[in-house]
């Protein structure tokens, strides 16, 4: 074990001449004991004050690595230093568009970029009130068809984005922003790409398929297997002939039934009050096929009987050629009016927003019930009111339609 070395003070001469040999202090063996002694002491603290400059020098050198990430540009600098001249995000990229998507069943979310520019020429061309559209398209296209249904909902011109109750869910929607006109005209400033909204039901794909493809197989713009909803491949299996009254009985009771009463009736609240769901449901569109035997009714997925005696599923019935047939038609109810421009104006209770000159428009789906909308104007004061109680009733006593694409092959005899 070393031996510890006493205090400087308690040194021997010959001691502190060791001591001064060691810290290299020079012309040691002239100097008497007190002049070694304060020659050490001189060395020694000069020696603790440069070991703590380096500790310190050590702590800031830590600290600052927890911040450097330790790349370094090749040619000189720290890649921090490229953000220095980076500007912020531009508020627009000057291209008109608008993205629409599903929040959940019951509401979308969309957002939209369009030029002030682009803004202005249409409301040269007579664009008054800015609005967003949502149209129902499933399975039809907008370019040659008209949608199902339309909502129609003003929006703020410094608005960005909006949330958008959904009208019945599980079906396709695609939304516009535009100018509405005074005559009817609609200007179209964007349009987004059909999306689709999910269902308030369980789905009712049951099915499981499971492929093996090769690991060095090319897969770009190939298709494997194709995926068809249980109602179309059911509808295309009752066309080519296959249909026995077990199917029959079964679709009546399918998930297909379950999923549209649970589409309407989870989707009801976005009606108005005065169509209760037993009127509304009949004038939804069943897909190709199955209208004809399985209907939703208040009681209950009941049988309507057609399919066992009017369509001919006999066994005297020999097809002979097959056909195609389709077809489809729905209503819209526009309601329109003016007004003072400072007055409130209400429909069925709901405020509608005027536009600069008083006029007011409204527009929704027709469907089959009783609408009941009174409409009341109140004057800015207060102290004046203007008032009309409008009914609507629509009737659809019966449906079998379909579109061009969910129409299949049919055999007459």
């Amino acid at each position: 074990m070393a031996k510890e070395r006493p205090p400087l003070e308690e040194m021997t001469l010959r001691q502190l001449r060791r001591v001064a040999s060691e810290y290299g202090v020079s012309r040691y063996s002239r100097m008497r004991k007190s002049q070694l002694l304060a020659a050490i002491q001189d060395v020694e603290r000069s020696k603790v004050s440069i070991s703590q400059s380096r500790l310190m020098e050590a702590q800031e050198t830590v600290e600052a690595a927890k911040f450097e990430l330790g790349q370094e540009d090749r040619n000189g600098g720290t890649l921090a230093d490229v953000d220095e001249g980076i500007g912020d995000l531009p508020s627009g990229y000057g291209e008109s568009r608008i993205v629409l998507m599903p929040r959940d069943p019951q509401w979308a979310y969309t957002y939209w970029d369009v030029p002030n520019d682009h803004k202005e020429e249409l409301r040269r061309q007579g664009g008054q009130q800015l609005a967003l559209r949502i149209y129902d398209v499933t399975d039809i296209s907008l370019d040659y068809q008209s949608p199902h249904s339309i909502q129609e909902y003003p929006c703020d011109e410094l608005a960005r984005e909006w949330y958008l109750p959904v009208p019945v869910s599980d079906r396709d929607y695609v939304i516009d922003i535009g100018y509405r006109c005074a005559d009817g005209r609609w200007l179209v400033l964007a349009r987004s790409t059909p999306v689709h909204v999910p269902p308030v039901y369980p789905s009712d794909w049951i099915e499981d398929v499971f492929l093996t493809v090769n690991f060095e197989e090319e897969l770009r713009g190939k298709t494997f297997y194709e995926l068809v909803p249980p109602a179309k491949k059911f509808a295309a299996t009752a066309a080519n002939g296959n249909a026995i009254y077990d199917q029959i009985f079964g679709m009546a009771e399918s998930v297909e039934a379950m999923r549209v009463a649970g589409s309407l009736f989870g989707s009801m609240q976005h009606v108005p009050g005065s169509m209760v769901p037993e009127q509304a449901i009949s004038s939804y569109v069943f897909p190709s096929g199955v209208g004809m035997w399985a209907v939703p009714t208040v009681s209950g997925l009941t049988m309507s009987g057609v399919g066992m005696s009017g369509v001919g599923f006999s066994a005297s019935a020999v097809p002979v050629r097959p056909r195609q047939f389709w077809l489809i038609a729905d209503a819209e109810l526009i309601v329109y009016g003016a007004t003072e421009p400072d007055a409130t104006v209400t429909i069925g209770g709901r405020p509608i927003k005027l536009n600069p000159d008083g006029t007011f428009r409204f527009q929704m789906s027709f469907q089959d019930g009783l609408i009941d909308y009174p409409i009341m104007a109140v004057a800015a004061d207060g102290e004046q009111t203007r008032s009309i109680h409008m009914k609507f009733t629509r009737e659809t006593p019966s449906r079998n339609t379909n579109t061009k694409e969910e129409a299949v092959l049919e055999w007459l005899s």
